[in-house]
């Protein structure tokens, strides 16, 4: 009898060993109990699949957590950052308006005693309300040759104010007395008269206004501002 060798027989198993596990129920329950530790069967493997997905499922859902909290996070530094902002503008904003009045208050001064001209003084406040409210102050200027305003022939001058056809007429001094309180009344009424136009609003603007005056102006129902920014239009 022929001993057949090693290779010989692997070789009978491997062509054999396929056509055995289908036909024979043993045989294939043999070979895949030997195999098992090695290697997992569809069950197992699939099981093993799903815990990775769900693993990586559950990873994906931390992430998208610590991202969604990282942007509020952004949200409220940005929104903290606007409200910032808007304060600090605010603020630089009432510094600009301190310092226009206290331009104010000294050019009245200067006016008053010589050191800056009347005309200037106004002109600057004219600017402001210009800028400030976007209305055109106009220099209205006429003779009355009557002597209505200050008892003798002599040169109105007032300012006018149009804005969304209102009339406005406005005083801008350095300074207001009683006396130039009812002057100013004056020039309204001759104004009013030369034109057959009712004024809807009369107004002082000046930041040194003599406490006399201020009285004047309330019997007078004249609005009475120390600066251009305090004017309501």
């Amino acid at each position: 009898m022929q001993t057949q060798t090693s290779e010989e027989i692997k070789k009978i198993i491997i062509a054999e060993v396929p056509r055995l596990m289908e036909s024979d129920p043993d045989i294939r329950r043999f070979i895949l109990d030997i195999t098992h530790e090695k290697y997992a069967d569809r069950i197992e493997t699939e099981s093993r699949i799903d815990r990775i997905l769900d693993e990586l499922k559950r990873d994906r859902e931390a992430r998208d957590r610590k991202w969604e909290t990282q942007e509020k996070k952004w949200e409220a530094q940005e929104k903290k950052w606007e409200e910032n902002q808007k304060v600090i503008n605010e603020i630089l904003i009432e510094i600009k308006a301190h310092d226009r009045r206290f331009d104010s208050t000294i050019g009245a001064l200067g006016a008053r005693w010589g050191l800056r001209s009347e005309r200037a003084f106004r002109d600057g406040l004219k600017a402001i309300l210009e800028k400030s409210f976007g209305v055109k102050v106009e220099r209205y200027e006429d003779y009355d040759h009557d002597g209505l305003v200050f008892g003798r022939p002599d040169q109105v001058e007032l300012d006018v104010i149009i804005h969304n056809e209102t009339l406005i007429l406005c005083e801008i001094k350095s300074s207001m007395s009683k006396s130039e309180m009812y002057a100013f009344w004056r020039k309204k009424n001759f104004y009013e008269n030369k034109h057959a136009r009712k004024a809807s609003r009369v107004m002082v603007i000046s930041p040194m206004i003599d406490h006399r005056a201020s009285a004047v102006a309330k019997d007078l129902d004249i609005e009475v501002y120390g600066y251009a920014e305090d004017v309501r239009i």
